[in-house]
């Protein structure tokens, strides 16, 4: 896929899923802009891709404050222009008791991983409609659909995510403006890392579970998102990309 005169943001910009967004965005000809709190490996990962001759630029942002995004945002279009595409990839995990989570944690929370869609499109939304054109991708969770104990309330978030996605979509499409979601499963990132190693077997009883007997790469999800920000997918609005590795379809 290419993406030729496209200006992308992307949240979340230093790491995993969301690395691996801006090195294919940036390989496919796009000017790509990423925000992330992680200063240090931002700025790390900021001259690798400029090495390579990408013409990439950060600016650090928290995704749950407005202001911080706001800013952040203004600095961006200053420096490459207005953005043709946003993908939203910044978020956290949650596994909080519905009895003892404050009200504070779940604001938190939900500004991180919901409120901060909204806030993007509110700030991108007016030059895409202006160009009439825009793409925006949201990366959810296959527990936007099913999920397991112990996550509450992230499959509230990213069922949250989901239905902003087909508003987002509906209400946009006669500006030419697309906004799509894609729904990851497992797939092995730095912060996932961590997370089966905190308990033995916990890896294993993953892969378990997976009809392909692996779990997936961070540029698996990449090539979906380079897809849908692309003209390759001009028709594609309101949408769910399930890239899981077929367990969704389980059904036991």
């Amino acid at each position: 896929m290419k993406l030729p005169n496209d200006h992308i943001l992307v949240t979340g910009g230093a790491k995993g899923i969301g690395a691996a967004i801006v090195l294919d965005a940036a390989q496919a000809g796009a000017r790509v802009s990423f925000v992330d709190i992680d200063v240090a490996a931002s700025e790390k990962y900021l001259g690798e891709l400029r090495a390579a001759g990408h013409k990439v630029e950060f600016e650090r942002a928290d995704v749950g404050n407005f202001a911080d995004v706001e800013q952040a945002l203004k600095k961006l279009v200053a420096k490459q222009g207005d953005f043709t595409g946003v993908v939203n990839n910044a978020g956290v995990g949650s596994s909080a008791d519905p009895v003892t989570m404050t009200d504070e944690e779940w604001d938190v929370f939900f500004a991180i991983d919901m409120k901060s869609i909204w806030h993007t499109a509110k700030l991108t939304l007016p030059a895409m409609r202006k160009a009439q054109k825009g793409s925006i991708v949201n990366i959810a969770s296959i527990h936007g659909r099913l999920t397991a104990p112990n996550y509450f309330p992230y499959g509230a978030a990213k069922s949250a995510v989901l239905g902003l996605t087909r508003n987002i979509g509906i209400d946009e499409g006669h500006n030419n403006i697309r906004c799509n979601a894609v729904s990851p499963g497992y797939i092995m990132t730095p912060l996932s890392e961590a997370w089966y190693a905190e308990e033995a077997g916990r890896y294993e009883r993953a892969l378990s579970v997976q009809s392909m007997g692996r779990v997936g790469q961070p540029i698996e999800i990449a090539k979906v998102v380079t897809f849908l920000l692309s003209d390759a997918a001009s028709f594609v609005n309101g949408s769910d990309w399930a890239v899981d590795g077929g367990i969704g379809a389980r059904s036991v």
